[in-house]
């Protein structure tokens, strides 16, 4: 089965490319543009990982965290902040507020794609073995 990831994130642009990398690497996305509607997401479809920007309009990433993390059926659902929020400081407000990881913007799809299938417990083909198996 295909992990599911909810994407919390009000830029139609950042959202459209975790959409074309995350489903390009097999998982199933639900998207959000707003804070309050990522957490009716979060508490309505139990996602298996939460991409959550910082900086979200009607409640800020830090405020929905924190009330997913109050859920017990999410309480151990991995959250990456994704922002821009690169400051001395944002990564511990960021953690403090829930989230199990951090990845400032602009990012590295191989980096981040690599943080989400961690926090999946799911192991990337070596680059040699995804070679073999391509299709010329």
């Amino acid at each position: 089965m295909t992990a599911r990831i909810l994407v919390i994130e009000d830029t139609e642009d950042n959202r459209r490319i975790l959409r074309d990398l995350l489903t390009h690497a097999g998982f199933t996305l639900i998207e959000a543009g707003d804070g309050e509607r990522g957490v009716a997401l979060a508490l309505a479809e139990t996602p298996d990982l939460i991409l959550m920007d910082m900086q979200l309009p009607v409640i800020d990433g830090y405020e929905a965290a924190r009330r997913i993390r109050a859920v017990p059926a999410l309480a151990r659902t991995p959250i990456v902040a994704v922002t821009s929020y690169a400051l001395s400081g944002d990564e511990a407000k960021a953690r403090a507020a829930g989230c199990d990881a951090y990845v400032a913007k602009p990012f590295s799809p191989r980096q981040l794609l690599a943080k989400v299938r961690e926090l999946l417990g799911q192991t990337p083909e070596p680059d040699h073995e995804r070679r073999r198996h391509a299709t010329p």
